[in-house]
Parts: structure tokens; sequence; C-alpha cells
């Protein structure tokens, strides 16, 4: 005891006890989501993704409790993991994380390994790690590529969630898993309620068929295998559900089905995007003047999520799941949609989307902003054929001239399959049932309504898609705002030349059909004729 009275510090065993009541009262203190979160190990695939990342800031900024992330990495594009880790959080949507809690990496630990490979292609000692630690896992590695071989989209978007749903039962600790999939899992139905449809055919089945078949001989059966599905992604999706219905019984599990994943809408940053796929892929055509015509229904429901509310929906269905676990005999399934209140037409997000960005355009734009919608198919080929093919047919040929690599027609190419891709869905409307997720959404406390805000009741369109338009130029295009004042100059210098090209061609197209007709009739003779008698 002598010892401590001419010493100041404090004995260990005492800092321990305050230690202690101050972890109770912050605890205390703590939301109900915050407080399932604390001390909780935490396993994401997909986390490099767009959505992933989003979940990974935050989850370290709004439950600081949290032990730490368990992130799948697989090496890519000659990076290890390490340097993935560091290229993932150099992104400007970590910034407000590194200022408000600078030591978050001390709770990040990547684990090697490939979601298509079998076991997730990680080593004994890592599968060890996690089997001991985990508690709560989200599943959201998928490849989202529309046109996806059929090989490679059941390798990752089937096998995966099986091999992670192996790894989960060997968890003695875990507490909730929540596998992602998408609100077009059973895009056939025009009614989509939050349960299990029939699948068109067995997990189990078309894993055997894509290992026992050859992939040239797969690419010739795809379209009967599909059927009705437009395409590989959604007809995996819908399979994965029925092996989580199978396979995850016993666990505790449920299902996020989320529409079409877009920019943020205020956290971390507002605006932020990093993926071009689906509805931003169509703005930023538009934004860069090579879209320039399109074909969707202007009156279908656009079925548009934030990701940032996407991501609190994600971080409170875990919690959900873990609080009423074992109280159904399926998983639970939560559609989370646009469309609560007062919906967002296709029509009207590309109109407002496109009269933003004309507010604030970017210096990089190839051409000024000017999109023709189609009400066809058939309009749309004429269209195409005049305002896309013909231009890029020209620029083409310019380039070969002066012995440049020909590139214009290429990329059309690439446009159009990307426009065939999303035609499905911005030509259709469905009928989603969301009563899980909007009960969700009640159950919360107002602390945690704050915290992690998801619901789309009375969503304020018009200033989400300005901020969505000002975050496309700032971080897809990479243009300061400083540079608007000579964007706009420079978009005035281009329309003038736009309209020039325009009329003029349309001046051609009409002496054209004039001396077509004067063939024909003889209008020209006629009138020298008249002349000449009189």
């Amino acid at each position: 005891m002598k010892k401590y009275r001419n010493d100041r510090s404090i004995p260990p065993y005492i800092q321990r006890i305050i230690f202690r009541y101050f972890l109770i009262i912050l605890t205390t203190m703590a939301t109900p989501i915050q407080q399932f979160y604390a001390g909780q190990s935490v396993f994401i695939t997909g986390g490099t993704g767009f959505l992933g990342k989003i979940l990974i800031e935050k989850l370290l900024r709004s439950c600081p409790d949290i032990s730490s992330i368990y992130l799948l990495v697989r090496f890519k594009k000659g990076q290890n993991v390490m340097q993935r880790m560091n290229s993932l959080f150099e992104d400007p949507v970590f910034q407000r994380l590194k200022t408000e809690a600078p030591k978050f990496r001390d709770k990040v630990v990547a684990v090697a390994g490939d979601f298509a490979l079998p076991a997730l292609g990680l080593s004994p000692v890592d599968q060890d790690l996690l089997v001991r630690n985990i508690t709560i896992v989200f599943n959201i590695a998928a490849t989202v590529r529309f046109n996806e071989k059929i090989k490679e989209a059941v390798t990752v978007n089937i096998k995966g969630p099986r091999e992670v749903l192996i790894l989960c039962r060997s968890m003695t600790n875990l507490r909730a898993v929540i596998h992602v999939s998408t609100a077009y899992s059973n895009c056939i139905r025009p009614d989509i309620e939050e349960k299990f449809y029939p699948s068109p055919i067995s997990a189990d089945g078309i894993m055997k068929l894509v290992d026992s078949v050859d992939e040239s001989k797969l690419e010739d059966m795809t379209p009967s295998l599909l059927g009705n599905y437009p395409n590989s992604y959604t007809f995996t999706k819908q399979i994965a559900e029925q092996l989580v219905q199978l396979c995850g019984r016993d666990l505790p599990i449920g299902i996020y089905r989320p529409a079409v994943v877009v920019s943020s809408y205020k956290e971390p940053i507002e605006g932020w995007t990093d993926n071009v796929y689906g509805a931003t892929g169509v703005i930023v055509g538009s934004a860069s003047g090579l879209l320039r015509t399109l074909h969707y229904d202007i009156n279908s429901t656009a079925e548009l999520v934030p990701v940032d509310y996407t991501v609190n929906g994600l971080i409170a269905t875990a919690w959900d799941v873990a609080n009423n676990k074992n109280k159904a005999v399926d998983p639970p399934i939560y559609n989370y949609h646009s469309a609560w209140n007062n919906k967002l037409t296709w029509g009207d997000y590309h109109a407002t989307a496109l009269k933003y960005l004309k507010q604030m355009p970017s210096v990089k734009s190839h051409w000024c902003y000017s999109t023709t919608v189609a009400s066809t198919p058939v309009i749309f080929y004429i269209y195409s054929m005049i305002l896309h093919i013909l231009p890029a047919l020209l620029v083409d040929i310019g380039l070969s001239i002066i012995g440049r690599k020909t590139r214009a027609m290429k990329m059309y190419r690439n446009i159009h399959t990307f426009l065939d891709a999303i035609n499905y869905f911005d030509t259709r409307t469905w009928k989603f049932s969301n009563e899980n997720t909007r009960g969700l959404w009640e159950n919360l406390t107002p602390e945690d309504k704050q915290l992690f805000p998801f619901s789309m009741m009375d969503f304020d369109w018009n200033d989400y898609l300005y901020k969505c338009s000002a975050g496309l130029r700032r971080y897809w295009f990479k243009d300061d705002p400083s540079t608007i004042p000579v964007a706009k100059k420079r978009m005035a210098r281009i329309l003038i030349l736009h309209n020039v090209i325009k009329y003029s061609f349309l001046g051609l197209v009409c002496w054209i059909l004039y001396r077509f007709f004067a063939l024909v009739y003889g209008w020209g003779s006629t009138t020298i004729s008249a002349f000449a008698t009189t």
C-alpha cells in the first residue's frame, strides 16, 4: 500500500473497474441498434464493392463499439490483399470516417480469399479465425453484370452463397446472417411479395449442369435455361434465394432485396457513387453527350434507392433477424423499394437529372446534353441509326483518314448492349409489398430512425436528383465545382455547333426529298414548260 501512497497513478484493478463502468454508461446511452453491434465481429463478402464500401463506413462510424470487421478480399489486377485494402480506404467516401474515427483501420481485418472458389478460397488458419470470432455476416458479393455467362453467374451468385452458408454453420457465436438479393429476383411476376417463390431449377441441379456441360454448349442452352428471365443475373439470384431457404432454416438468417441502388443521398457525402451500371449509367451517358436517344416507358416506376438508405436498412435487418430468430419456418424477406407513397417515373428521373446537369455541365463532355426518347423499339432503331451510328461512322472514317485507331462504332456497340440489358426494367412496372420492411422501420426508436434512416415515405426526389447530378459531376467525371462557369461557356459553343449541324442535316433531308418527288412527279419540268409557253 505504501507504494501507492507516494504514487499518484491509479492502480490497475481500479482502472479496470472504471473502464467497466465507463462501458456500461456508454452502452446505456447507445441506441438499440448500436447496442446490438457493440462488441460484435462482422464478416462481409463484397466489401470492396459499391454497397460494401458504404456498409463498412457506416458500421465503423455509427457503431463505434463494434469489435471488428473482417473483409473477404481477393488478389486482383496485380494487387495483393493489403494493397487492395490501402486502395479501398483512399476512396473519398472514407474521408469523413478518417476525421471522426482516425484509428478505424485497427478494427478492419482483411482475409485473403475468393468468393468463386470452394471454401471461399480461405486458408485453414483464416477459416478457424472466422469460425471462432464472427457473430454477424453480410453476404453482399455477386456478379451484377446482366449479360454474364451462365457458368460464371452460377459460380458467383449460387456457389458462393452456398460456401458462405457452410462456413456459417460452423460459427458457434453467430447472431445474424443477411443474404443480399435483389428486388428483381422474381421479376417474371408483376406482384412481388416478401416471400419465397418456386425456382425454375434447383440450386443443386444448375450447379451440376454447369460443372458437367461444356461451356460453349452451355451458352447455346442459356436461352432455354433462362426461360422468361431477362438475364443470368436475375435467374441466378432467384435460385440463390431457394438455396438460403433450404440450407438456412436452422440459422438466424434473412434475405434483403434492394431495388436499383444508386448514388448516396446524405451520407457519408452527398451524391457519391463509383457505380455506373443501370440507371446511373443512363445519366452518365447523357452527361457525357454520347447518349442521344433512349427507349423507355416514361410512365413506368423507377425503383431507385439511395445507397446510404439501402445500407441503413441492411444494418437494421441484421438487428431484426437476431431479435426475431426462430419465429418463422422460413427466413424473413425484406423488400426494399422506392415507391412507398410517392413514386418516381423513368421520365421524371431522366428529365430532372438532365435539367440539373445542364445547370452544371462537365468540362469533359463530348457533346451537348440532348437526348431524344423513343416511344417504341422501331422508332428507337431509326433514331439510333441517325443519332448514334451515322455520327460514329463519320468519326471513324475521319480517324481512319488521319491514321488513328477507330473507336466510335465499337463504343456505340457497347452502349447499345448496355441499353438492351436495362430495357426490360425501364419499360415495366412491378408492385412490391414491403410489410416486413415497413414494420422494421416502425419498430425502430426515434434515435435509431435518426441514426439509420431508410424510410422512403415522402422522399424528396427533386432534392435527391440535384445531389445525384452534382455528385456524378464531382465523383465520376472528377470535375471540381469551380469549373462550372468555364463548362457552361464551353457547352454554349457546343450547343451552337449542334444546332448548326442539326438544321443543316434537316435542310439536306428536305432538299433530298424535294429532289426525289420532283424526279418522280416532274415538278421542275412542269414549271419550266409553263414558263416557256408564257
